[in-house]
């Protein structure tokens, strides 16, 4: 069974697209002005602290939510509900509880891959269960594994649909730093491999996490999120791990990126007193 691949189209067409976009919640503003351009075929991680609307943003581009104003779009279509072209991993797993690790993926397949008979959509499932390290749970429920494993069961699913955009939200952060790596390793494998390569926006806190993985990283400032920040990551591909965190370039863009945080954080404390000293004066 083959890895389901993207397929290019005629011609070069538009990526994710996010266009001043706005959103609020119970009248409290969670996201302000976002304005984001994420050129097909680039992995493009969202980075900021808890709170600063990271999630709600990724939530927004896979159409789970509208905005107050702005739009988003992908290949020049508004986004305006839940794609097959668009997968996403969330952190809570979403997996059916009823169902089996490979039965969960081979319904997914079902709806991403009509064309498969049901051998071949097992047969995919399994595959994908062995890249990540549940080739022996295969017929397992999600109550008999753990947090991390569920985890790890739903990120097979997502690769296996073949979606063109991946948008995972911070989908790492329940395995142990060994497992951690290896996905990491395992999903640049699958993006550098994929043909054409698949967009990926990659929700995380980690810096060294979005500075391994990316080639773009957006920082996001809280209270309401904002893009305070773009960066370019300059180290080329493919990446080794040892030598990339041993660099001075890397702990060079590290520090910037972690003082570009306390510069933002600084001035909306600043910004806050002198709101509260106001008031007090009034």
């Amino acid at each position: 069974m083959s890895i389901p691949k993207t397929h290019a189209t005629a011609t070069a067409a538009p990526g994710l697209q996010v266009d001043h976009v706005n959103f609020s919640y119970g009248g409290t503003p969670i996201l302000q002005d976002i304005a984001l351009s994420i050129p097909e075929g680039t992995f493009v991680s969202l980075l900021g602290p808890s709170g600063c609307g990271k999630t709600t943003l990724l939530r927004l581009l896979a159409g789970l939510a509208s905005p107050k104003s702005g739009s988003l779009s992908w290949r020049g279509a508004a986004i305006t509900g839940p794609a097959l072209e668009r997968g996403v991993v969330f952190q809570d797993y979403s997996l059916f509880p009823w169902m089996s690790l490979t039965q969960n993926i081979v319904l997914a397949l079902s709806k991403a891959h009509p064309e498969f008979d049901h051998g071949q959509r097992q047969n995919l499932a399994e595959e994908y269960l062995g890249l990540v390290g549940l080739g022996a749970a295969t017929g397992k429920y999600p109550f008999e594994l753990s947090g991390g494993m569920q985890q790890r069961g739903a990120i097979a699913r997502t690769f296996a649909l073949g979606s063109p955009v991946l948008l995972m939200d911070e989908p790492f952060g329940a395995l142990d730093p060994l497992n951690r790596a290896k996905l990491q390793d395992l999903l640049l494998g699958i993006w550098s491999g994929s043909s054409p390569r698949k967009t990926v926006v990659f929700v995380t806190h980690d810096i060294e996490e979005a500075l391994y993985l990316s080639d773009r990283v957006v920082m996001l400032g809280s209270t309401p999120g904002r893009v305070i920040q773009e960066l370019d990551v300059p180290f080329p591909r493919p990446r080794q791990r040892r030598e990339l965190v041993r660099s001075p370039e890397f702990a060079a863009l590290r520090q910037r990126i972690d003082d570009r945080f306390q510069e933002d954080l600084i001035e909306r404390i600043e910004a806050e007193s002198l709101i509260t000293s106001n008031a007090d004066g009034i």
